[in-house]
């Protein structure tokens, strides 16, 4: 009796002026055991839940802009190329020496240093621009 199973989960955050509430996904894929017709059951549970704690790890949007204007610099791209927070390098047919220098260009343009393994974890314009503000407050703390 053979069964397969996927799960994923996704989460996101509502926000109102009073409270924040975290929605948790989970969808799940079970098979029919191995009988002759092939369809799967797939159902959806949602629960809200009470944030309990708060985080913010959105960055600015002059930030967001500024990474924007260097990557697009970096990778020569027209003026005409759109290149938004959630934008990922590899979209823009960088490889791993432009990721290279496009993290030089950004630590010489904020005056930071990014250590290689928390350089190696960006992928996107936001991702980039949360660790240059994140970098930006430890230096002046």
């Amino acid at each position: 009796m053979a069964t397969s199973f996927c799960s994923s989960i996704s989460m996101q955050a509502r926000v109102s002026a009073t409270r924040t509430r975290f929605c948790l996904q989970k969808q799940v894929l079970v098979s029919n055991n191995g009988k002759s017709n092939n369809n799967n059951l797939s159902f959806s549970l949602r629960r809200s839940m009470p944030a309990r704690l708060a985080v913010s790890c959105a960055a600015k949007q002059e930030t967001v802009e500024k990474v924007s204007e260097i990557v697009k610099k970096q990778l020569s791209l027209t003026d005409d190329q759109k290149v938004t927070a959630g934008t990922k390098f590899t979209e823009l047919g960088a490889d791993s020496l432009d990721t290279v220098e496009i993290v030089m260009g950004l630590e010489e343009e904020f005056g930071i240093t990014m250590a290689e393994e928390r350089a190696k974890e960006i992928a996107t314009v936001q991702q980039a621009a949360e660790l240059i503000e994140e970098l930006v407050q430890e230096k002046t703390t």
